[in-house]
């Protein structure tokens, strides 16, 4: 259990909130990390404490923005507060301290006076923004009824044919092979090119319960129908899925899931969320990796075999190599480490970034690439006691790096708004992709090209973000092929079918779209409960798995 001072609080609440300009890495690194166990002044910060510090943090703020003016300095209300109220009461009882103590204060009576007359316009003003907002709600609604009735009447009169778009494009080649035209305009594509029937009811879907807490990561082994969940409530949980058409859990019976445990008898901590698993080549072994700082290993019996003790921060992302005997860790501690799993043991640590390591990637199996929230990219080989290759370009926290199918050339994305191309013989950037609005979430190539199962199709990079588009990138040349504008929220996961002909992408809009690189549209949607975290397809590109913010985990049947 670590201990921070006041003083080390109001610098992490106040300080890196108003300085990151409420960017999303703050929320994202309070959300998969934070400080889960910690003392304020003697006192125990409750589980998730950085995610409420943020939030309390943006509170806080809130509250001083209406309670300051030109002249009081904003620092003044700081000092009325002590660092637990900032853990313990809402907004509206540290406003409320605020102002208490406020009266105290020589000349400040006068103005308490004016805050309130402001109060009270504030809320005169927000019953009128109420009002307005639910006319405007009323016109939304009717104008979807509207336009409802006139998709139904443009199906009728258009069967068979595609539904027209409000998007105009054009396209001056033939799609290639795999669908992806080759030396084309970018192609904006909107969920108005799908019909209605492409929704996917709920009865077709199998419903995976159990988990207490938000579901954060979901993996299918490589080699059989199981699939494996991580989740905020300190388990990982491992599903046997039948083979079929998927159907709701309570058709289908009790389901057969193994729990797996991150904790010991009654110390039930949350320090202990699963942040993220791997499934080494084989599907014998599945990795876990936890907010406490350990990388766990267990077989597909749900055995523990192996916890890996070394790094002092959360564990942000880990990997298993290609042949299985090296498992890599990133961790909030700024390192990462290549562990030897036979002798369950560390083989090496690597500690070059200055910031929390967020992502990690193997390029073969003895050689990686680090990215962190110092904007730079590492490239490492095992023995080394440097870098072998230093990326620096990005202006913006590097959330995810990704080697294509032959190890030639890396995917970086970053808070920067951009997503970048290297290659190990030149130290700048191939490519340079800014077609995105916000900060890119995470990015995936295609299971295309040379090197693949697929070496007769483009290989082609898939960009997700807080813009709430997916962007296809034609790698070669650099440009943008497709602009996938099918969801309202940002989108946190995508993933390429098998075989590469569709690709799936779940937003915190509850709704995972399924899109045909062929074709241009959205072949399946689907709606769930709560926001989408991850989303993976089976080996056999039947099955796609979601894990959502409401504590589940959906299987969607896919069969076209």
């Amino acid at each position: 259990m670590s201990s921070i001072t006041s003083t080390l609080l109001n610098y992490l609440v106040f300080r890196y909130l108003q300085e990151s300009g409420f960017t999303h890495a703050a929320f994202t690194l309070g959300y998969e990390a934070g400080i889960n166990k910690c003392t304020i002044d003697g006192n125990l910060v409750p589980p998730g404490a950085l995610v409420s510090f943020v939030q309390k943090g943006l509170q806080y703020l809130e509250m001083e923005a209406n309670l300051s003016n030109s002249d009081v300095d904003m620092d003044e209300d700081i000092s009325f507060l002590q660092p637990l109220d900032l853990i313990t009461k809402n907004v509206c009882e540290l406003r409320q301290m605020v102002k208490e103590k406020k009266k105290n204060v020589p000349g400040n009576k006068d103005k308490e006076k004016d805050v309130d007359r402001e109060h009270e316009g504030e809320r005169s003003r927000a019953k009128e923004k109420e009002k307005h907002d639910k006319d405007k709600e009323r016109e939304r609604e009717k104008e979807k009824i509207d336009k409802g009735k006139e998709r139904e009447k443009l199906h009728e009169d258009h069967t068979g044919q595609e539904m027209p778009t409000n998007q105009e494009y054009k396209v001056n080649e033939k799609p290639g092979e795999n669908g992806v035209p080759k030396g084309s305009e970018p192609m904006d594509i909107s969920t108005t090119s799908a019909c209605q029937s492409c929704e996917i009811p709920h009865s077709d879907v199998t419903i995976l319960e159990g988990h207490t807490s938000e579901v954060c990561a979901c993996a299918w082994s490589p080699t059989g129908s199981l699939l494996a969940s991580g989740s905020g409530d300190s388990t990982a949980r491992l599903w046997t899925i039948a083979d079929g058409t998927c159907r709701s859990s309570a058709q289908n019976g009790p389901l057969n899931v193994l729990v797996l445990k991150h904790v010991k008898g009654r110390n039930n901590e949350k320090s202990k969320d699963v942040t993220t698993l791997d499934w080494n080549g084989e599907g014998t072994l599945l990795a876990t990796g936890s907010y406490d700082g350990q990388a766990r290993i267990w077989n597909t019996n749900g055995e523990l075999k192996a916890t890996l003790s070394k790094h002092k921060g959360p564990i942000f992302s880990l990997k298993w190599n290609k042949k299985g005997d090296y498992l890599l860790t990133g961790s909030c501690d700024k390192t990462a480490i290549v562990w030897d799993v036979k002798a369950e043991e560390w083989k090496q640590q690597f500690e070059f970034h200055a910031g929390p390591t967020l992502d990690v990637d193997w390029r073969n199996n003895v050689s990686f690439a680090t990215s962190s929230t110092d904007n730079m990219i590492y490239v490492c080989k095992i023995g080394e006691t440097r870098p072998i290759k230093i990326f620096a370009g990005h202006q913006g926290e590097v959330n995810c790096v990704k080697w294509d199918p032959t190890g030639s050339l890396l995917a970086s994305c970053s808070d920067d708004v951009s997503a970048k191309i290297w290659n190990m013989k030149q130290d700048k950037y191939v490519h340079d992709l800014r077609e995105h609005a916000k900060e890119i979430y995470t990015i995936r190539w295609s299971p295309t090209g040379p090197g693949t199962n697929n070496p007769n199709d483009q290989l082609v990079l898939a960009s997700a973000s807080f813009d709430s588009t997916v962007k296809l990138w034609d790698v070669e040349l650099g440009k943008l092929l497709y602009s996938l504008n099918g969801h309202r929220d940002p989108v946190y996961s995508v993933a390429f079918s098998p075989n590469g002909e569709y690709l799936a992408s779940g937003s915190l809009d509850k709704s995972l779209h399924i899109w045909s690189l062929k074709e241009g549209k959205i072949v399946k949607t689907f709606s769930g409960h709560g926001g989408i975290f991850e989303v993976c397809w089976n080996k056999e590109g039947d099955k796609i798995a979601a894990c959502f913010a409401n504590n589940t985990v959906c299987v969607l049947d896919f069969r076209m």
